[in-house]
């Protein structure tokens, strides 16, 4: 018999500085318009890893950064002022933790990684997104969401602690864990990272999950939502022929919202249903609707005909294709590269969006309808209207950082492409777009009947400009509401000398 191997050491931590030959290479995000010079890069492997480094970043004076899957849209971790870039992706353990009772997840786990542990070891998963290759350390405390969200809620209603390194008011950096526990004295921390947003009170190591009522004693494949055993999706594919006219158009994006405005009540027997509206430009030449839900829900094949029937309702406009398939849930969400923006040659891109509480007005669905249909040579040029609500609606907009809990859908607005050099045209037509469509409300999604602010995973720092937000409405009031001056002493308490900053980062309490 041979001798038992040794047990694995921690990864790292490794130190990368210009001139080393995996440098350039650790720059990037998943957004390659974003490239960041930073004095080192960290790749880490522990907490206590991460803790020295942001002593070492604090004591001088340096600039400091992490990122997990380095989905963020905008350039936070690549930001020129970061002089140390925190790459976490090697601390991505997922498991049970049965002196915490609930399930332990580091911030460098992808979801995929989530959703596939979960799934082997205890039958279970979370409502996360449907992007398997996004890293759960900001997605999760940004206050996710995905195809189980309307029957499950958001991820952050199962969240149960977050375990953070914190830089206090003497300039030391130490490792907090923060709970849900009414009596928690770190609970104030634990409720910002319930959708306030990753990189604005430290720096997460690791997360744990359970859902709410349910107990540290309970069995662990109880202790979260039952994954599907099944996922039933359907493909509808229209043409952009002469048929789809601006009737036809407008009548498909309308009957989409109006379905979710009658349809997203908690409780309601349509919250399985999950759907994705992608009207791309005319130049496309078709657009389509992704709707998936669990096959093994009572008359499911039935839920999504009687959906599809309904957004096409009125319009006598064929579908190219109309078909489904059912496969295993944990093929159809982990699959490698599912719903990434485009491949390694379209990794350029312009997002923005807004939360919807109803149907876009008929003057917005005019504004959508010229500018998918009038030539344009930004690439990859469209949007993405998301189906929402459902239990996400159970919770009150103060028990966690997500104030937008009445919402019906996300839109998306984006623009993908290859070439630097087609920055200029490619951001400016989604700038304008999304403008021309908040038109109304000073060129951003004002919180009101219609609309109801931003997504702060979604990050926008156009929120923040003035020559692109004329509304008077501050950037925070988009992304958190009323919400935010409780962010900001949250800010104040466990970040007082704002360490962690972006660019639209929460500001500390004054006074």
């Amino acid at each position: 018999m041979s001798a038992a191997s040794p047990a694995a050491t921690a990864f790292g931590p490794v130190t990368v500085r210009p001139g080393d030959a995996r440098y350039d290479g650790l720059l990037r995000g998943n957004n390659f318009r974003f490239v960041g010079q930073p004095d080192e890069v960290r790749v880490l492997g522990s907490t206590e890893q991460v803790l020295r480094a942001v002593r070492d970043a604090v004591r001088t004076g340096r600039r400091i950064a992490a990122r997990s899957g380095g989905h963020c849209f905008e350039g936070f971790s690549a930001d020129p002022g970061v002089r140390m870039l925190l790459d976490l992706a090697p601390m991505d353990a997922v498991g049970y933790d049965a002196a915490r009772g609930a399930f332990a997840v580091q911030p460098g786990a992808t979801l995929g990684h989530v959703y596939r542990t979960l799934f082997k070891g205890w039958g279970v998963t979370i409502p996360a997104g449907g992007c398997p290759e996004v890293g759960a350390g900001g997605h999760l405390a940004g206050g996710g969401y995905g195809p189980l969200s309307r029957r499950y809620g958001s991820v952050v209603d199962h969240l149960y602690g977050v375990e953070v390194v914190v830089v206090d008011r003497d300039g030391d950096a130490r490792v907090v864990v923060a709970t849900r526990e009414p009596d928690d004295p770190h609970r104030d921390l634990w409720w910002a990272h319930t959708g306030g947003g990753g990189g604005n009170f430290g720096v997460v190591t690791r997360y744990w999950l359970r859902s709410p009522n349910v107990g540290r004693s309970a069995d662990p494949t109880r202790m979260l939502p039952p994954a599907p055993r099944n996922m039933l999706e359907y493909l509808v594919i229209w043409a952009w022929d002469d048929r789809m006219t601006k009737d036809v158009f407008t009548t498909l994006l309308r009957n989409f919202g109006t379905w979710h405005e009658r349809n997203s009540a908690p409780g309601s027997p349509n919250a399985g249903l999950y759907a994705i509206l992608l009207p791309t430009h005319r130049s496309a030449k078709q657009f389509s609707m992704v709707v998936q839900i669990d096959a093994d829900l009572p008359n499911a094949e039935g839920l999504v005909d009687d959906f599809i029937l309904a957004v096409r309702d009125g319009t006598n406009v064929e579908p190219l294709l109309n078909d489904h398939r059912t496969m295993p849930w944990v093929h159809a969400t982990t699959w490698p590269g599912t719903g990434e923006p485009g491949d390694v040659f379209t990794r350029r891109y312009k997002i923005k969006a807004g939360y919807l509480r109803r149907s876009f007005t008929d003057g917005q669905l005019d504004t959508i309808h010229r500018y998918l249909t009038t030539p344009t040579t930004a690439q990859h040029a469209g949007m993405l209207l998301v189906g929402y609500g459902g239990r996400v609606g159970a919770v009150a907009p103060g028990d966690t950082a997500i104030a937008q809990r009445d919402v019906v859908m996300k839109a998306v607005y984006q623009t993908l492409w290859i070439d630097e050099r087609d920055d200029a045209t490619n951001v400016g037509w989604t700038r304008a777009f999304y403008r021309d469509v908040y038109a109304d409300t000073g060129g951003v999604p004002v919180p009101g009947e219609v609309s109801d602010g931003a997504y702060i995973n979604y990050p926008d720092v156009d929120l923040a400009d003035p020559a692109w937000n004329t509304s008077g409405v501050p950037w925070s009031t988009l992304y958190y509401k009323d919400n935010y001056p409780r962010l900001q002493r949250v800010k104040a308490r466990w970040d007082p000398h704002d360490i962690f900053r972006h660019a639209l980062a929460i500001e500390p309490a004054s006074g």
